[in-house]
C-alpha cells in the first residue's frame, strides 16, 4: 500500500464520521418536522367546528343588524315627521302665542306700574337700561 491510498482511507473515514455525526441532527429535525406536521393536521381538524361556529354568528349578527337598520329607518321617519309638526306648529300658533306673551306682559308690566303710582309709559323716558329719568315739577 501506498502513502496515497493510506491518505485516501484516512479522507474516506474521516468522511463516513462526518456523515454519520451529521445525520443525528438530520434524524432529529426529521421528528421534529413530523410532529409540526402532526400538531398542523391537528389544529386544521379543530378549527373547522370553530371556522363552522363563526360562521353561524356572522349570520346572526347580520340579522340582528338587519333589524337595526329597521328600528333606524324607523327612528328616522319619527323624527322627521316630528319635525315637520313643530314646524306646522311653530308657524300656525307660534306667531300669535309670542304676541299673546308679549301682550300678557305688557299689560302685567302696566298693572304694575299703576299700583305703584307711576304712569304705565315711564318706561319710554329712560336713559340708561335700569334708570329712570325723572319728571321735573
Amino acid at each position: 500500500m501506498s502513502a496515497g491510498q493510506i491518505a485516501a482511507l484516512i479522507a474516506a473515514g474521516a468522511f463516513v464520521v462526518l456523515v454519520l455525526l451529521l445525520a443525528v441532527p438530520l434524524l432529529k429535525l426529521g421528528r421534529t418536522l413530523d410532529e409540526a406536521t402532526v400538531a398542523i393536521r391537528k389544529a386544521h381538524e379543530g378549527s373547522t367546528p370553530l371556522l363552522d361556529n363563526a360562521q353561524t354568528t356572522l349570520h346572526q349578527v347580520n340579522t340582528q343588524l338587519e333589524r337595526v337598520d329597521g328600528i333606524t329607518s324607523s327612528a328616522r321617519t319619527v323624527t322627521s315627521n316630528i319635525s315637520v309638526l313643530t314646524s306646522l306648529f311653530t308657524a300656525t300658533l307660534g306667531g300669535p302665542l309670542v304676541r299673546a306673551a308679549a301682550f300678557s306682559y305688557g299689560l302685567n308690566k302696566a298693572v304694575k306700574a299703576r299700583r305703584a303710582g307711576r304712569d304705565a309709559g315711564a318706561h319710554s323716558l329712560r336713559t340708561r337700561p335700569g334708570r329712570l329719568r325723572r319728571k321735573k315739577k
